[in-house]
């Protein structure tokens, strides 16, 4: 059995608490201690969070180009997919958990995560950052591409037919993640403002 229809078979027989985003999720589980699992759905893009005794210890992401799990699905979380939580039995929870165990818990924090940096600060400039995808010279659509700040995962998006996405950010400092269609996984560092408003990465 596929995990995406196991997970639904699970949730088929537990009941929904509720329905959050990602940051409020976190906390109400944490202070609530529950065990469950959380499903986020947009279009054909599916993430699962899996919870012991309130703490996000299992994830999934499933999409048209494959499955991600563990720290690699956590990554390309946006902190603003609205998930529905479900109470799960523990020993059905501990065994998704064992094939999509999250390692460095510092991706999800807390009190603060996917904070989006302040903006209003006039000295720090604001504008929308293309990043455009190639192989040998074209442009590759249907590429996800996500800028992180300080560990914190603030925006993330998909290539048109033009192989682009664009961003609004204040003039800073990031990193930049970019999923292949291959499902492999390219991070680098990026600095944005009036003179590099335009990116042109090969993958």
């Amino acid at each position: 059995m596929k995990i995406q229809e196991l997970i639904g078979t699970i949730l088929a027989g537990s009941p929904e608490l509720g329905s959050e985003q990602l940051p409020e999720l976190l906390r109400f589980t944490h202070s609530k201690g529950i065990t469950g699992l959380a499903v986020a759905k947009e279009g054909e893009c599916e993430f699962d969070l899996a919870f012991l005794d309130g703490e996000p210890e299992g994830a999934i992401l499933i999409d048209e180009k494959g499955t991600l799990y563990g720290d690699k699905a956590v990554m390309l979380l946006t902190g603003n997919e609205m998930f529905r939580f479900y109470e799960v039995k523990r020993d059905l929870v501990e065994g998704v958990i064992m094939g999509c165990r999250i390692l460095e818990k510092g991706h999800l924090r807390k009190s603060d995560m996917f904070a989006v940096p302040e903006i209003g600060r006039k000295s720090d400039g604001l504008g929308v950052l293309t990043i455009i995808t190639a192989r040998n010279n074209e442009p590759q659509n249907g590429i996800r591409v996500s800028i992180r700040k300080d560990g914190q995962m603030i925006c993330s998006d998909v290539t048109t037919e033009d192989g682009s996405v664009g961003f609004k950010l204040l003039h800073d400092k990031y990193d930049c993640i970019i999923r292949d269609r291959a499902g492999a996984i390219t991070t680098f560092h990026i600095k944005f403002d009036d003179e590099h408003s335009r990116i042109i990465r090969e993958i």
